[in-house]
């Protein structure tokens, strides 16, 4: 063979298997990244915190009325036995997205997002129709402190609401409230996530209520009123939905008794 042909021969096969070199290259690394994210089963297990606060008390002073007119209103607690904007001393254990803003309130209206509220009194605007209020104290990490002192539930009517705006609420039954987790996790703060929420009026147990937790398709069923971390979420958006069920899977009818949320994990 012509040596000129044989040179440009091998550099051809070279070539050829340089190729096949990198493309196996890329499917190995390809599989490595999906067999790591195949590892990554989302998993929820209950945490705890060491800080009890027995003895606190949240109040709500204003408004007194029930009956309020469309616009901004003031809002007055009472915290007893409790310090707002105080790092809760247990937050470094924990290795929860914490607030650099200490304690505070969670202020939830009709089972939406709840606003952080680090001061006993503040404005809020509410707008025409009936408002569920659920207002209970929170640590730093924004895990509620659960217990019948810790929290308010109250209704107001706003304006003059048509039907449609209108709620009836058997302040009686079963009640379930969303709380966490909210918003845009990032850093760290993404290896664990806080699953928490609000019962009222129930509590759940192996042979009475549950919580049916979905994390993006995956089920679980809580029979402890606790605070859940979340590990193995994802980057990108989650979804995370949260119904409450009697012993038999059956739903408990109510206004708050099944909520859907999304939040986001980033880099």
């Amino acid at each position: 063979m012509n040596p000129m042909k044989f040179l440009i021969l091998s550099l051809l096969l070279s070539g050829l298997l340089s190729c096949n070199n990198e493309s196996d290259a890329k499917v190995s690394d390809q599989r490595e990244e999906l067999a790591e994210e195949q590892e990554k089963d989302i998993t929820l297990t209950k945490i705890e915190s060491f800080k009890k606060f027995p003895d606190a008390k949240l109040t709500l002073v204003r408004p007194r009325e029930q009956e309020l007119s469309e616009g901004e209103h003031q809002f007055q607690f009472n915290v007893e036995n409790y310090t707002l904007k105080e790092q809760t001393t247990d937050a470094d254990e924990l290795e929860l997205a914490n607030s650099s803003k200490g304690q505070h309130v969670h202020f939830i209206l009709n089972n939406g997002p709840y606003g952080a509220k680090y001061d006993k009194s503040f404005t809020q605007e509410l707008p025409v129709g009936d408002h569920v209020l659920l207002a209970f104290l929170s640590r730093s990490y924004h895990m509620a402190v659960k217990h019948e002192n810790a929290y308010t539930l109250k209704k107001f009517r706003v304006g003059n609401p048509t039907e449609d705006q209108q709620m009836n609420v058997d302040f009686d039954a079963p009640h379930l409230f969303y709380s966490r987790p909210k918003g845009t996790y990032s850093g760290e703060d993404t290896k664990k996530v806080l699953l928490d929420f609000f019962l009222v009026n129930t509590d759940l147990s192996k042979d009475g209520h549950h919580v049916i937790v979905t994390i993006n398709d995956e089920e679980f069923i809580l029979d402890d009123w606790a605070p859940y971390a979340i590990e193995g979420l994802p980057m990108g958006e989650t979804t995370i939905s949260l119904r409450l069920v009697d012993s038999e899977k059956n739903f408990i009818k109510g206004p708050f008794n099944e909520v859907e949320r999304t939040i986001t994990l980033e880099k």
